[in-house]
């Protein structure tokens, strides 16, 4: 339904008292709707496992390796993203190289489930960020060769 607010407001976006609200035709238009929770499925599940287990993981990672990586994405900010987007911050790289990671090798890594044991027997290509530059799973910035903390 048209919206048509008090005291010179034009349009609004946002929600507000179970009602949704949205600016449309060059701010010129508000149109508002009642409130849905969207229904949950079991995809949204599985990201919620995946995301929970990933920031457990984070958690147990040293204070060098996480330090590397902000190093990293300063360098990879100023070499391989545009001017006109955000530069990725170190938690949104590790959550990308781990997902590129358990891409690569789905048989033996899932990220709903593994610990730091695992990481610790199998994460030889991303126990560093040298490491993980080195087999594909972050992209290459020019200087990494300092990058050799470990998890």
């Amino acid at each position: 339904m048209k919206v048509k607010f008090k005291y010179g407001i034009r349009t609004y976006s946002g929600t507000v008292d179970e009602m949704v609200y949205g600016s449309y035709r060059k701010h010129r238009l508000c149109i508002g709707r009642q409130y849905v929770y969207p229904r949950l499925t079991v995809n949204n599940e599985n990201l919620g496992r995946i995301a929970g287990n990933l920031r457990l993981l984070w958690d147990e990672f040293s204070a060098g390796w996480k330090a590397d990586l902000t190093t990293y994405s300063l360098r990879n900010g100023t070499e391989n993203v545009p001017k006109t987007r955000l530069i990725p911050g170190r938690y949104a790289l590790y959550v990308k190289m781990m997902y590129a990671w358990a891409e690569d090798d789905p048989s033996h890594i899932d990220l709903a489930t593994i610990n730091a044991e695992d990481l610790a027997s199998l994460g030889t290509p991303i126990s560093t960020v040298k490491n993980a530059i080195d087999n594909g799973y972050l992209a290459p910035v020019k200087v990494f060769s300092d990058l050799i903390q470990t998890m």
